[in-house]
């Protein structure tokens, strides 16, 4: 990528939502340039909570072994069919087969929800995560992925949304932690009007996310035009100066 457009960024994000955290990013690609890779679990475990360490500056890639969940396997296009219990895992459960998470009241709700679902299956063995700051002129990452508190996520739903009549920039389909960061915006990124994805909605996902932080993933190719607009945008308003001054005293009581 344009390191250019990585620091410009830099300068604005520091500037208009001072102390707010970088996004992570992410490429599927088939040359592993990430030095560290992903261990594979003992057993089930939550991407999400992997992407704790991208967030603090570590890059990491993931492939087919570092996933273990079974939606992580699905959504990051590794496996493209459900398992035929995955209509009771989703509800109300089968006794003496799986026990339901009750995220819908019925099965047959969940078959509806499979037969529309659009399979996306990966492009290339490597997920490849680095932190915003990380990226090198050798990374062209597919998806930037913020995860913030309200008043940040304000700023991207609005400049998501700036150069645009429909109000719809932005959407928040119903999934998994990673569906919402992974599969729906790297759809997204292949749509020639890309959305941002809102999400982090999953309950199963949460205990892998700091209090009070959501996500919001945007497609690359979206991503630079909002870089280009923030300088003309309402962030260099009075009105944005009170929501920048509330996310200075949130930062400040985080880091104390």
């Amino acid at each position: 990528m344009d390191t250019e457009i990585r620091d410009r960024f830099v300068t604005r994000w520091q500037k208009y939502c001072p102390g707010a955290e970088l996004p992570i990013t992410f490429e599927v690609s088939e040359k592993c340039r990430t030095t560290e890779k992903a261990k594979t679990p003992d057993g089930w475990r939550c991407i999400i909570c992997d992407l704790a360490r991208v967030r603090m500056g570590t890059s990491l890639v993931f492939d087919q072994s570092s996933v273990t969940c079974s939606g992580g396997q699905f959504y990051l296009g590794y496996d493209t069919h459900r398992s035929e219990n995955f209509r009771y895992f989703l509800s109300d459960g089968k006794p003496g087969v799986v026990e339901g998470e009750r995220y819908k009241r019925t099965p047959e709700i969940v078959d509806e929800i499979t037969r529309n679902h659009v399979s996306l299956p990966a492009v290339a063995n490597y997920y490849m995560f680095r932190r915003w700051d990380k990226l090198t002129g050798a990374d062209n990452p597919d998806v930037v992925i913020f995860f913030a508190r309200p008043e940040v996520l304000s700023a991207l739903f609005t400049l998501d949304n700036f150069d645009q009549a429909n109000p719809n920039g932005v959407i928040c389909p119903f999934g998994s932690g990673c569906s919402s960061i992974i599969h729906y915006p790297r759809l997204e990124q292949q749509s020639n009007h890309p959305r941002a994805v809102f999400g982090m909605f999953d309950p199963s996902a949460r205990p892998c996310v700091p209090l009070d932080i959501l996500t919001i993933a945007i497609p690359m190719k979206k991503f630079e035009k909002m870089i280009g607009f923030m300088d003309e945008s309402f962030l260099t308003t009075k009105t944005w100066d009170k929501v920048k001054s509330k996310i200075a005293r949130s930062t400040a009581l985080q880091s104390s």
